[in-house]
């Protein structure tokens, strides 16, 4: 199996060979052959997610931070006592 190069285009294909295994005209061996696909999509596309949560982590982190006054003080709360 080749790898999807996009998440998208993971979940596509995962679809398609969901489709392909729920006809009556797929037969065992062609299932098993499917399954055996569907299982690395399954997986890259796991691994895609949890990249892409560590993403948002570390950007909500960041944010957080930069939002952050010294002193613990939210920088709106520093600037709405300051006013």
């Amino acid at each position: 199996m080749k790898a999807p190069k996009t998440f998208e285009e993971g979940m596509a294909r995962l679809e398609d060979i969901l489709a392909r295994m729920q006809s009556d005209e797929t037969t065992l061996a062609e299932s098993v052959k499917l399954y055996a696909e569907a299982a690395g999509l399954v997986e890259y596309c796991s691994r895609t997610l949890d990249k892409t949560s560590l993403q948002i982590d570390e950007i909500s982190g960041r944010m957080a931070a930069a939002n952050t006054a010294p002193g613990g003080q939210d920088a709106e709360q520093n600037v709405e006592e300051q006013a």
